[in-house]
């Protein structure tokens, strides 16, 4: 069911805006993800214009829901500042998110606009990881900075960082472990990874993006936390948000940890990866059905 069908079915036969609608829709608001605390923001800011216009109509009501969640969600200003050279992107987020794939359709993206870009495959202790994205690589046209499995992963950012600067690339992407098993284990090495990629770009990392799955629910919130907690995370990147049911998320997220969403993945395909458009996204949330 999609959000907009949600919030239909809150006000259906209600010809007024009353308590019992309001807890509808707030139910309506957490079943999509958007969390409890941006959820009573939300409620509270209705509450108010209720109180304060006496009759609403279905109309208006939307209309006001619209104008509250665009206000929450960070877009950011534009995706990346390419005056930056070679500027660096340290991607993070847990294993199955999509983190590999996001990567790969990113220098895709970032290939097709005319940058030269190369990858750098850091997180070491899984041998798919450097698998996969070696295939993504290939598939993206780019090249790839390795190392054997188990490698340190600072020394692969390194290495990363120094062929970036060497080759003239415009863009350097560099995957990270993702696991969050001990936190304190996470921030040493994420800490180390941004010494280390200091040393060759003195203002590197230009961007920590965090990726996230929209269909995790509030274990998304949960990964968001423990990796704001770790390092300064710079934007988010959410995964396979083929449809509204749960794009609550993204709002609850940009909104809790004030980080702007730069981009949205729509599919498993190299090209379904797409800068996320505030406007568009809630114009879809309010869509009577899931646009696919």
């Amino acid at each position: 069911m999609s959000f907009f069908q949600r919030i239909s079915r809150a006000v259906i036969g209600k010809s007024r805006v009353d308590d019992a609608t309001l807890d509808a829709i707030e139910e309506a608001l957490v079943e999509s993800d958007m969390g409890v605390e941006t959820t009573l923001k939300i409620i509270d800011n209705l509450e108010e214009r209720v109180e304060r216009d006496k009759y609403m109509s279905f109309d208006e009501l939307v209309g006001l829901l619209r104008e509250e969640i665009s206000a929450l969600v960070d877009a950011g200003t534009q995706p990346f500042d390419f005056s930056k050279k070679p500027y660096i992107i340290l991607v993070v987020g847990v294993n199955g998110v999509g983190k590999t794939t996001t990567i790969g359709k990113l220098a895709a993206m970032l290939t097709r606009q005319g940058k030269k870009v190369l990858l750098g495959a850091a997180d070491t202790f899984r041998a798919a990881a450097v698998d996969q994205l070696t295939i993504w690589a290939e598939r993206a046209g780019v090249d790839i900075v390795k190392q054997a499995m188990g490698s340190d992963p600072a020394s692969v950012a390194f290495d990363t960082a120094k062929a970036a600067v060497a080759r003239g690339a415009d863009v350097a992407i560099i995957d990270t472990a993702g696991r969050l098993h001990n936190r304190i284990d996470l921030m040493n090495e994420l800490t180390k990874i941004r010494n280390v990629i200091h040393k060759v770009v003195p203002d590197g990392p230009h961007d920590v993006m965090l990726i996230l799955d929209a269909s995790t629910g509030q274990n998304a919130f949960a990964q968001a936390k423990e990796f704001a907690r770790a390092t300064d995370i710079t934007s988010l990147t959410v995964t396979k948000l083929d449809g509204t049911a749960k794009g609550g998320v993204v709002v609850g997220i940009s909104d809790q940890f004030h980080i702007p969403v730069k981009f949205i993945g729509v599919g498993e395909g190299i090209d379904d990866l797409k800068v996320f458009d505030k406007q568009e996204f809630v114009a879809q949330l309010f869509a009577p059905e899931d646009l696919k």
